[in-house]
């Protein structure tokens, strides 16, 4: 299996294009603009381009919400990591514009007591949708601030009622390479793979999500439904979500797969362990220009650190 690293993909693919083409501001900006490959939620914006108005959510505010500044729609719906599609970050936006998401099923399966195949409809209807806006983190030192809308994953899991047997949540995006150019290349093993553990699945803060800014969200950032877990690295949160598995065993996830010495399967965000090739202990929110102090759990440590005690979080990264 063909792993692209940061190396192998052009300097145009990575830095934003209007910073590119002229030399002079790239030289300037290059300690903000210079991102390395990306592999999460975390996406920035070509300022060239707009978004289409999408369709209106109805939504309850959320408790869990953070008050920081919100980052632009257009920053996070025009540069995007969706392999799927595209390893160029300016490539989703216009190659998912003729993806089809209606109409969409999602399979739940495996050891639960309610086997079900939902259509989107009706698993929007499982609980009332919330928006939530929750600080997001890259593993190269990139993250923002997203107004998610969705409900907590855990009004599924209550309703399919999983058994004893179930220790873990696998998830599995759609495969449909006619949409979808990227899956045509090897560069990751198709299709997209993630997982949690139960009580991971179960925390109040793991979104099952389907919109964000009040909308459902745009094909490039994850339509029709995805998940969001603001702890952990942006590339846990699996995209266009297929089929929703109830297993035993720790699932295998696509980037643990593609290379485990630098995506584990925890991938929770902590400042003391550091990526082969870059450091976690700092990020940079897109917008501005210092950069912040990265913190464990990505902030979020007062609602997940309990999760776990007495791990060796360095081991199990």
């Amino acid at each position: 299996m063909l792993i692209k690293k940061a190396a192998d993909i052009p300097s145009s693919e990575i830095t934003p294009k209007s910073l590119y083409l002229d030399r002079r501001k790239f030289i300037s900006g290059a300690t903000i603009f210079g991102a390395a490959l990306a592999t999460g939620a975390c996406e920035m914006a070509r300022p060239s381009q707009t978004v289409e108005a999408n369709t209106k959510l109805s939504t309850v505010k959320s408790s869990f919400s953070t008050d920081e500044k919100l980052t632009p729609l257009k920053d996070i719906s025009n540069y995007n990591n969706f392999y799927e599609f595209s390893v160029d970050k300016y490539g989703p936006a216009d190659l998912a514009r003729n993806f089809k998401t209606s109409p969409w099923k999602v399979q739940v399966t495996g050891a639960v007591a309610q086997k079900k195949t939902y259509d989107l409809d009706e698993l929007m209807k499982l609980a009332s949708l919330e928006e939530r806006i929750y600080r997001m983190r890259c593993v190269e030192g990139w993250s923002m601030v997203i107004p998610w809308v969705g409900f907590p994953l855990s009004k599924l899991i209550d309703q399919v009622q999983p058994t004893s047997k179930a220790k873990y949540v696998a998830f599995t995006s759609v495969y449909r390479p006619s949409e979808m150019p990227g899956q045509r290349s090897n560069v990751l093993d198709w299709p997209y793979t993630e997982g949690l553990r139960m009580d991971e699945a179960m925390n109040p803060l793991t979104l099952l999500t389907f919109g964000m800014y009040g909308e459902t969200l745009p094909n490039q950032d994850g339509a029709p439904v995805r998940i969001v877990v603001p702890w952990k690295y942006g590339f846990k949160g699996i995209k266009s979500i297929v089929k929703i598995d109830f297993v035993g065993h720790e699932p295998a996830t696509a980037w643990n797969k593609a290379a485990p010495n630098e995506y584990g399967f925890y991938s929770n965000v902590n400042p003391n362990v550091d990526h082969p090739r870059w450091s976690q202990a700092t990020e940079r929110r897109i917008g501005e220009f210092l950069k912040r102090k990265t913190l464990m759990f990505n902030g979020y440590g007062d609602q997940v650190a309990s999760l776990y005690s007495g791990m060796d979080l360095k081991k199990y990264f």
